[in-house]
């Protein structure tokens, strides 16, 4: 029973953590304190991400990584992922179009392990279930710290349209657990898989994990172009992330169902 009452935590976190939410963007319209806005962005982005890593966590009599190796992952993936992605981008892609969508993918799902490895390296993180949480933590990072930016985007360039900006968040959190946070945890994964006492070794298959999540990823960015272009309906891009998030996810549970075996071995 105990151990049933613990694996709902993530679930805890998402509804307590909505209402919370909800009861801001409710006070900021009733009393129009716009001290509160910072709380509705953070909120909202971080909210779904670290239910997502709680998700896994609470499975952590499986995992060697502990709570403030998570913490440290998630907050590295995110910050430093974001900067050394913002640096990279300008320069490889000029302007987004179909083909430059998996530039970005390249980029970006290199530079979110910049937080796995930092924690990983000089440690015996040697496992897929290891890289499952600790890819998991960076990538959602990643999306709060990307989503946060997105959503003050949408407030300066809706006019400080409050409406805009909690859609935007609501979209882009609703999104980010079959987005960064699947993608990183796949080839984190496998990365860790491959590493012997904290070093990683490139083979073919960290190589065939990167190309999988660059093409998962470049897809969800680029696919978009293409759907507007040739399907102008109001949910066709909704229809083709739906598809690529649900292949996302689905090679994800692959790769928990092989670490639970290499687990138990």
């Amino acid at each position: 029973m105990d151990d049933k009452v613990k694996r709902k935590y993530w679930l805890r976190v998402l509804l307590f953590g909505f209402i919370i939410y909800a009861a801001t963007v409710i006070t900021l319209i009733l009393t129009g304190n716009i001290n509160l806005f910072p709380s509705i962005v953070l909120i909202g982005n971080f909210l779904v991400p670290v239910a997502f890593v709680s998700f896994f966590y609470e499975r952590r009599e499986m995992f060697s990584v502990n709570m403030p190796a998570t913490a440290i992952c998630f907050f590295f993936g995110g910050a430093l992922g974001t900067i050394a992605a913002s640096l990279l981008e300008p320069i490889f892609i000029p302007e987004l179009t179909f083909i430059t969508a998996f530039t970005v993918g390249i980029i970006e799902e290199f530079t979110k392990l910049i937080g796995v490895y930092l924690i990983a390296r000089h440690r015996r993180y040697n496992s897929m279930l290891d890289g499952i949480i600790l890819g998991s933590a960076a990538g959602m990072g990643f999306a709060a710290f990307e989503s946060t930016g997105y959503a003050f985007t949408a407030f300066l360039q809706g006019g400080g349209s409050l409406s805009q900006t909690v859609f935007v968040t609501l979209i882009r959190g609703i999104a980010s657990p079959v987005g960064h946070g699947t993608w990183t945890a796949i080839l984190s994964s496998i990365l860790l898989r491959e590493s012997v006492q904290g070093r990683f070794y490139i083979n073919i298959h960290v190589i065939k994990a990167y190309i999988t999540v660059v093409v998962l990823h470049g897809l969800w960015d680029g696919l978009p172009l293409v759907i507007n272009y040739i399907f102008p309906w109001a949910y066709s891009v909704l229809i083709g992330q739906l598809i690529l998030g649900t292949v996302g996810l689905f090679i994800l549970y692959r790769r928990w169902q092989d670490s639970k075996l290499e687990f138990r071995t």
